[in-house]
């Protein structure tokens, strides 16, 4: 039986002012890797520790990368970076949907983040009456495909697997990382092209799941 349910950020219950701006990171460098592998590399590099300015953030994805730290390239990524988080915003049918489940579950919040951004979208929003606790990568020095990140999670909140339900729009980072720990998890596709089962395409869909 669900008791709690644990959602991501980004691209799940919020939508970024820019488009895939891990993505824009890895063009901009001109990053020649497979994005499975470019993107675990990236976030471990910037959101698994808390910098105290995001050129320090950016500064460790360059030495990642063995690249040299161009300040233009830096100054473009720190301003590309802020744009995504200062014109995010709820997708239509977030924040009702969060009042309803708030009610009968545990919400949790996850997050593959820095220590700027989501906190700084979060301040703006007043979610804190939704979610029972939060858990960013940079406070946790794991990433969610990391093995222990749900595991460490359930401890803290002293769930079993089975009581708890994942929802996010990453197969890799969500799903299948959750399934690791034994943890089932949705996936949400609001695009509706991936072929995928379990999945839903609204957050309004996730209480026939329950």
């Amino acid at each position: 039986m669900v008791k709690a349910i644990l959602f991501d950020f980004w691209g799940t219950l919020m939508e970024q002012g820019v488009r895939s701006p891990i993505q824009h990171v890895k063009n901009a460098l001109q990053i020649d890797l497979p994005f499975s592998e470019y993107v675990v590399r990236m976030e471990r590099a910037m959101m698994t520790e808390q910098f105290s300015t995001l050129r320090e953030a950016f500064l460790s994805v360059f030495a990642e990368f063995n690249l040299d730290p161009r300040e233009d390239l830096l100054e473009e990524l720190i301003g590309m970076w802020n744009k995504s988080w200062m014109l995010a915003k709820p997708y239509p049918e977030t924040e009702a949907v969060l009042k309803e489940l708030q009610k009968k579950y545990r919400l949790i919040l996850i997050s593959n983040t820095d220590s700027f951004s989501v906190e700084k979208v979060l301040g703006k929003l007043s979610w804190d009456k939704y979610f029972h606790k939060f858990y960013f990568s940079y406070q946790m020095h794991l990433l969610k495909t990391d093995q222990n990140f749900f595991q460490t999670i359930m401890d803290d909140l002293s769930l079993a697997p089975e009581d708890c339900l994942v929802v996010g729009d990453s197969i890799q980072s969500d799903v299948l990382a959750a399934a690791k720990s034994g943890v089932k998890a949705i996936l949400l596709d609001r695009r509706n092209t991936r072929e995928f089962s379990p999945k839903i395409t609204t957050l309004t869909e996730l209480e026939t799941q329950l």
